[in-house]
């Protein structure tokens, strides 16, 4: 696990934008599925949006602390 986790800190200090990205493109899946499935499961949790939301602000703390 702690090698797991110095890899990832590497990985991550190079690419500091990496996982805000990812959390916006998440919640563009989000805004997409709302359009094309109106009536799924994942367009009424807004699960994609939530975790979207998550990541980018998880990325924005990690990359400030890096």
């Amino acid at each position: 696990m702690s090698k797991l986790l110095d890899r990832m800190s590497e990985f991550l200090a190079h690419r500091k934008g990496l996982l805000p990205i990812i959390g916006l493109f998440l919640i563009l899946v989000n805004l997409l599925i709302q359009f094309i499935f109106p009536g799924n499961f994942l367009a009424t949790t807004n699960l994609f949006l939530h975790v979207g939301l998550i990541v980018a602000i998880f990325g924005l703390m990690l990359s400030w602390a890096l």
